[in-house]
């Protein structure tokens, strides 16, 4: 049985915390500090010991007080707030490898996209691998045949100007034109999420079948394919 000792302890640890959670949905100033105070270095060794980067750390321990100052009216105090805080960063930090896997998605196969890389990774379109993929290659469909076939050499298949220049028998100045506005066309389509589905229909086998496997998609996932 346990002793009288310990449970006035457990009691004052959870009145303490009661108004700590108290205080701090009131945005009281000086509870939101003894909030970050209490938990800052247990959440920080946790993140650390996930992820590598301090820097990276220090933003997702942000995140982690953000989103809980953010629930805290829904806490349900079935477990330790330590404990609650913990599940958020677990979360978080997996949060952060999902979009650190998305970037590279993005930038390996077409540099540029990085303009809109925090717009596909924003809590409001929340996007995922495989949604990310098949944007890209639907935005990429919808593009003129011109668009299509000068992003193709240059970013999938990975030739210089001067080479699309040749095969196309075009001026490189022509060619890297073409480029800034294919790219511009793209960006335009994903920002209006413009799909165009007849350009399914159209597309040449050899073509598809280079961008389903260039982004690493099966094509029976495919819409239209």
């Amino acid at each position: 049985m346990p002793s009288f000792d310990f449970l006035v302890t457990i009691k004052s640890i959870v009145s303490s915390e009661e108004e700590l959670i108290k205080g701090v949905i009131r945005q009281e100033k000086v509870w939101l500090k003894r909030f970050h105070e209490r938990f800052e270095k247990p959440l920080f060794a946790y993140i650390q010991s996930k992820v590598d980067r301090v820097e990276d750390v220090e933003e997702i321990l942000q995140d982690v007080f953000v989103s809980a100052i953010y629930s805290l009216p829904s806490f349900s105090g079935k477990s330790s707030l330590k404990s609650w805080l913990t599940s958020i960063a677990r979360h978080e930090v997996a949060d952060f490898y999902r979009k650190q896997k998305i970037k590279r998605i993005l930038f390996s196969h077409l540099p540029f996209l990085e303009k809109i890389a925090d717009q596909a990774l924003s809590p409001e379109m929340a996007m995922e691998e495989k949604e990310i993929k098949e944007k890209m290659i639907s935005c990429f469909l919808s593009l003129s045949e011109g668009y299509r076939q000068v992003l193709r050499l240059k970013y999938i298949e990975g030739y210089t100007a001067k080479k699309i220049a040749q095969l196309t028998g075009k001026s490189v100045k022509a060619v890297e034109s073409r480029l800034r506005r294919a790219r511009h066309a793209f960006l335009k389509n994903w920002k209006s999420q413009k799909n165009n589905k007849k350009a399914w229909a159209t597309l040449d086998q050899r073509e598809l079948s280079l961008l389903a496997q260039s982004f690493g998609i099966d094509l029976s996932s495919l819409p239209h394919s």
